[in-house]
């Protein structure tokens, strides 16, 4: 496992100005692939192919996310194994400022969290995760929407003609479920880790909380 400090030193030493990494989340992320090499990552920030049609992450960003998560990933990639399915990370831990840049483009809270708001994004405290499914070939599986996509097909349930979409979205979320996560209504890749409230200041977890749905349906 990398400590935080030493992968934001690394940053520092690649000289690119794209992200300033927050200190919300502390000295206390790991890199996901470090507890479960399993686990596919295709940081969708660290290209071009999101919102913002660029590159918001230096190249060679890993998948950090704090070390409960990260378990809780790799019970959720168990899970699947049996099914002869696998995780791909589409986003962990994301700096405040690559938030702002995201509110920016879109000012819509039902899909981005402000960053000035309660306590913003759970991905800026390391404890929120954007995740899909792989074949067992870490092949894409076909989902009720690509990433970011802001459109009623985000939607938590999915309410489309495909027997098969609605089976393998069903267990990607039972799967993240089992594992401890509470799922985004209006963003069915998006999970946070169920006791939130515990990795944020009081203050912060009390404002959160009249902002944010704390029942796993909410928006998180």
């Amino acid at each position: 496992m990398r400590p935080f400090n030493v992968y934001v030193s690394l940053l520092a030493g690649m000289a690119i100005p794209l992200v300033s990494m927050s200190a919300n989340a502390g000295d206390s992320l790991v890199d996901v692939r470090s507890v479960d090499p399993t686990i596919m990552v295709e940081l969708r920030y660290a290209g071009r192919n999101n919102l913002l049609g660029q590159p918001l992450y230096p190249h060679g960003t890993r998948a950090l996310a704090r070390p409960e998560v990260a378990s809780a990933l790799a019970s959720a990639q168990a899970f699947l194994r049996r099914y002869q399915y696998g995780l791909k990370i589409w986003d962990a831990y994301r700096p405040v400022a690559v938030q702002a840049k995201l509110w920016g483009a879109s000012h819509n809270s039902d899909y981005v969290a402000n960053p000035e708001m309660g306590a913003g994004s759970m991905h800026s405290w390391g404890i929120a995760v954007d995740a899909t499914l792989v074949d067992s070939w870490n092949n894409p599986v076909r989902m009720p929407s690509d990433f970011d996509d802001f459109t009623p097909a985000a939607m938590w349930r999915y309410l489309g003609p495909s027997r098969q979409v609605r089976a393998d979205v069903g267990l990607l979320q039972n799967a993240m479920l089992r594992a401890g996560f509470w799922g985004s209504r209006t963003e069915w890749w998006h999970y946070t880790i169920a006791h939130w409230q515990k990795y944020l200041p009081p203050e912060k977890a009390k404002s959160a909380a009249q902002i944010l749905a704390t029942h796993w349906e909410g928006g998180l």
